[in-house]
């Protein structure tokens, strides 16, 4: 009996909750009209919802429950139920939460109580088409920050310059923060090289990146704000930050993109015809140069690349928490045959809260695996050049194959067949890498937290790329060579932090940071080239090395360590007054034992003068910024302070005889080997109009960077022939920023924003009084040993150091003003100023983006041009562009190809980087789909510039003894024309 009325108790209970329950409909507004994507929740459960397109919703909830309506910018609204069935709502604008908030070290702020120079670009302002790596997402976004591509082959490095080029040795790129974990910025895949076409550097460490995963990037510029990394954030610090799932809704995301693209710029060689005139005017044998065929060699190696691009992703999450899991896949096809990259990625990240909000735990995880092919073009082919340089001076009357099937002879022992080198060697390079972290944050008073970070990055990546024996190479033809490559990099960080914040008084209050900080970055290295194969087939020898009659090889495994304790201030009076002080000490395992430890302390202050009384109306937002600081870079190889000898790898010559390497000296001791420092003044002023309709900034800095990291040559007789040391040289970049957003047309059916940003920067090597160093390699026929660049006194980084060209005396010969000699031309590889102008329009359901970059004022040495297509060449039978050919009878066929302004070009280009057009489907009737867009876009629909080479946007790695070089383009890999064509939808 007992239990009857239990279960009669029980039934009773449950039927009542069900005739409680009951859907509320309703339509959430603001002053403007609907808005869609409200988060609606029933407080204290994980049931919730969206509005739709026109700002209504659905929700089934008890009788007496309380609805929560929450959206950015708007106050959050809760309302009892109460039994309605219908519940309209408008929310109001919240002043505090429209405030743009950006992402600082260790934190984040409203951009309005910036004190330093920080700059954001969130998702819906990348940029759009085949991205292969998130630089890519903010080219040109952004006043003071230059970002060049190397070259076009996918996943290809970039350059990236904030506020100037500050070293000579020590790294010139910015610090990466992946949600909140340092990037040790070291490559993680080998670069390519072997058979004797020379070497290329290695792909994008950052190619791992999903770039679909990435919800914002903050870029930190002045030492004020980049001094909270110390010894890592002389050249400026990058803040990326994934997307995560939001609270009161579930949402399942699907994009997918396809792309072609092309070479969007030949290079108009001589055909057919007018290749035997010339050679005919020159008084070459026909008989013996024609070959009886019409070849378009570029035709052989590039193509119509397709790229195709899927993303997926599932996120959601109630009041305590949420979670986004996503997976991504890209496939990008390059333009010269036998290039590509393929990736695909895994993120999950999730935040959850216990203990009454006091707790907070959260995750990010990345799991990507980038395989990576690449086509035997190089950086410092010799004399017969690399697959491009086979391709531009390749005999257009030459057949690409035989009668066999198989290319042919191209009849010169100088030339190869492009043909051949993609069919007789493949390399290709699989990384798997993985960046994971884990943070606890416990509130122990609503002024009181503390928080732990404990994170890992770890990479794992093999090269493999063989060579057949039947490839032309005079190193392998008829030997066969093998190279394996092998690369794990493992990162791992600990990181404690508390956070403090006081009001002190009705008007004042400051927040307080300190922190420890470790990180471990160890690298293993190593590599094993075999050669003597009795096979010619290229996956057996690679997966069967030990059939090789001779090997060599080599490794390495190196550990530093760098041990942090950092702490900041800010400190508010009335909420205009601003202040920040920082100071991080670094210690670490590169620098010799009496430079063990270094400070780094900035100095920030801001004044909100819009909201004193003599201002008055005109702004809506003014806010003047003064900051100084003093940061560090310590991006150098490990233990330069410390005498250190090793072994070289042996070489197998082209006999198939090994010559072992031999031990040398690495480093010499030198105990007082320290950073380079960079000390950095900035002015700023921020402001804006018309309620903030036009905002905007302007921005003056001068940075200072001194005790230059050098590899300094002693003078003989000396105990040691070289030293690392630090220079009493100084390496000064000053210029101005600006830039001005405004939304130009704010209507119900058309929206108008646009953006435009311009920057300019001096660069200038100052107090420098060693020797100057040679650097800039210039490369090809007869060119051994040239170069032309020099660091020195008084001239920028990377000075052009070349003979003046003044034209052809009676015997066309090429003259030189003051003689035969090299000399400072006053150009710099540099822009002089930079600039990015963006607009985005919204009309009715339609949305269009389109968006310039330029750069203005640099030099670029075409040593493309130098090395292949001067009339000497063409009088040995290999081919040349129209315009040498136009200067047959003007040039003598027995010219030197010397270093010269000849080849020294104006690299100043205006670039229609992007263009999107988006429609929105209008989805009022569909259950299935929150949101549904499709889109095509075009990159590098066109370039406007003076130079003659394929694209202005280059940079090769042409180094000597280490020093890099900068502006240099030989050989590279062009970039393509792109049309996008894609969907995004959301359910």
């Amino acid at each position: 009996m007992k239990l009857m009325k239990q279960l009669l108790f029980l039934s009773i209970v449950l039927f009542s909750s069900v005739l409680l329950a009951q859907t509320v409909t309703g339509t959430v507004s603001d002053s403007n009209g609907p808005l869609p994507g409200v988060t609606i929740i029933e407080k204290g459960t994980t049931n919730g919802t969206t509005t739709d397109f026109d700002g209504n919703y659905s929700i089934d909830v008890g009788a007496e429950s309380v609805l929560t309506f929450s959206f950015i910018g708007f106050t959050t609204q809760e309302i009892a139920v109460n039994g309605q069935s219908t519940i309209n709502v408008q929310l109001a604008e919240d002043a505090n939460e429209l405030d743009e908030v950006v992402v600082i070290g260790y934190g984040s702020i409203r951009a309005k109580d910036a004190t330093g120079s920080v700059a954001s670009v969130k998702s819906k302002d990348f940029n759009g088409g085949v991205i292969a790596s998130p630089e890519q997402l903010i080219q040109g976004k952004t006043a003071g920050v230059q970002i060049t591509t190397t070259s076009g082959e996918p996943g290809a490095g970039m350059n990236i310059r904030i506020r100037g080029t500050s070293s000579v040795r020590s790294g010139n790129g910015p610090l990466y923060v992946v949600d909140g974990v340092p990037l040790s910025g070291a490559n993680t895949s080998v670069g390519s090289g072997g058979g004797g076409l020379g070497s290329a550097a290695a792909k994008n460490p950052l190619n791992f990146l999903n770039p679909n995963d990435i919800a914002s990037m903050d870029i930190l510029k002045d030492a004020s704000a980049t001094a909270i990394y110390g010894s890592r954030g002389a050249n400026g610090v990058v803040l990326i930050t994934t997307k995560s799932g939001k609270a009161g809704r579930s949402t399942l995301e699907f994009s997918s993109s396809v792309s072609s693209s092309a070479i969007s710029k030949r290079v108009d060689l001589l055909d057919r015809e007018s290749f035997l005139a010339t050679q005919a005017t020159l008084g070459n044998d026909i008989t013996v140069i024609d070959r009886g065929a019409d070849t378009d060699w570029q035709d052989v190696i590039f193509r119509n690349a397709l790229s195709t691009n899927y993303d997926l992703s599932y996120g959601g999450g109630g009041e305590n928490g949420n979670f986004r899991l996503s997976v991504g896949y890209t496939d990008q096809e390059g333009m010269v045959e036998n290039s590509g990259l393929k990736r695909l990625t895994t993120r999950f990240n999730s935040s959850q809260k216990f203990f009454e909000d006091k707790l907070k735990m959260s995750t990010q995880i990345t799991v990507s695996n980038t395989q990576d092919e690449r086509a035997p073009i190089s950086d410092n082919a010799g004399s017969r050049g690399d697959l491009l340089s086979a391709t531009y001076y390749a005999n257009p009357t030459a057949p690409v194959y035989g009668n066999d099937g198989l290319p042919s002879d191209t009849g010169s022992s100088e030339q190869y067949n492009p043909a051949a080198l993609l069919l007789y060697m493949r390399d290709n390079t699989s990384t798997f890498r993985t960046l994971a972290n884990i943070s606890a944050e416990y509130n122990f008073t609503d002024n009181l937290s503390f928080k732990t970070v404990i994170g890992v990055d770890k990479s794992t990546s093999s090269r493999k790329a063989p060579i057949s024996s039947l490839a032309p190479m005079s190193s392998v033809n008829g030997l066969g060579r093998a190279q394996v490559g092998d690369l794990d990099l493992t990162t791992k960080l600990l990181e404690t932090y508390f956070n403090y914040s006081k009001d002190l008084s009705e008007d004042s209050n400051f927040t307080a940071l300190l922190g420890f900080s470790y990180q471990e970055f160890n690298e293993k290295w190593r590599f094993t080239e075999a050669a003597g194969f009795r096979t010619e087939n290229l996956d057996l020898m690679i997966n069967n090395l030990g059939a090789a009659k001779v090997f060599s090889g080599n490794s390495s495994n190196v550990t530093d360590e760098l041990q942090s304790f950092f702490g900041r201030l800010n400190y508010s009076y009335k909420g205009k007054y601003l202040l920040t002080a920082t100071l991080r000490a670094d210690g670490s395992t590169k620098f010799g034992p009496d430079k063990k430890y270094g400070y780094f302390p900035s100095f920030a202050a801001a004044w909100k003068l819009s909201e004193e009384d003599f201002v008055g109306d005109a702004f809506s937002d003014l806010k003047l910024r003064l900051g100084y600081g003093v940061t560090g870079n310590q991006e150098i190889p490990t233990n330069l302070y410390a005498q250190r000898t090793r072994f070289g790898t042996g070489n197998i010559g082209n006999d198939g005889v090994l010559v072992p390497g031999g031990e040398s000296s690495v480093t010499f001791t030198n105990p007082g080997l320290q950073w380079e420092e960079t000390s950095q003044i900035n002015i700023g002023l921020d402001y804006g109009f018309m309620d903030n309709r036009i905002t905007g900034s302007v921005d003056y800095y001068r940075k200072n960077t001194s005790d230059l990291l050098i590899k300094v040559t002693s003078a003989q007789p000396a105990a040691t022939p070289f030293v690392w040391k630090n220079l009493p040289a100084n390496v000064i970049n000053q210029g101005l920023e600006f830039s001005i957003n405004a939304k130009l047309v704010e209507k119900e059916k058309l929206n108008w924003n646009t953006n435009f940003n311009i920057a300019f920067n001096k660069n200038e090597v100052t107090n420098y009084n060693e020797a100057p160093l040679n650097t800039g390699v210039i490369s090809g026929p007869g060119l051994t040993g040239a170069f032309a660049q020099q660091i020195a006194d008084g001239q920028p980084l990377f000075a052009w150091y070349v003979r003046e060209f003044s034209g052809y005396d009676a015997n066309r010969i090429a003259q030189y003003e003051g003689g035969d000699v090299q000399k400072f031309t006053g150009d710099s590889p540099f822009p002089n100023y930079t600039l990015g102008f963006t607009n985005s329009l919204n009309f009715g359901q339609f949305d269009l983006n389109v968006f310039f970059a330029g750069q203005f004022g640099q030099k670029i040495y075409n040593n493309t041009a130098n090395a292949l297509f001067t009339v000497s060449n063409l009088s040995q039978g290999r081919n040349v562009t129209v315009d040498t050919g136009n200067l047959v009878g003007t040039e003598a066929p027995f010219n030197a190809p010397d270093v010269s302004t000849r080849f020294l070009e104006d690299g100043s280009f205006l670039r229609l980087q992007d263009v999107t057009l988006g429609y929105n489907l209008d989805l009022e009737n569909s259950k299935l789909f929150k949101s549904f867009r499709i889109y095509a876009n075009a990159q590098n629909l066109f370039v406007i510039t003076n130079y003659s080479g394929q694209d202005p946007e280059v940079s090769t790695n042409k180094q000597l003894n280490g020093v890099p070089s900068a502006g240099i383009d030989y050989t590279s890999y062009p970039k393509a024309r792109t049309i996008t064509l894609g969907l995004n939808v959301t359910f």
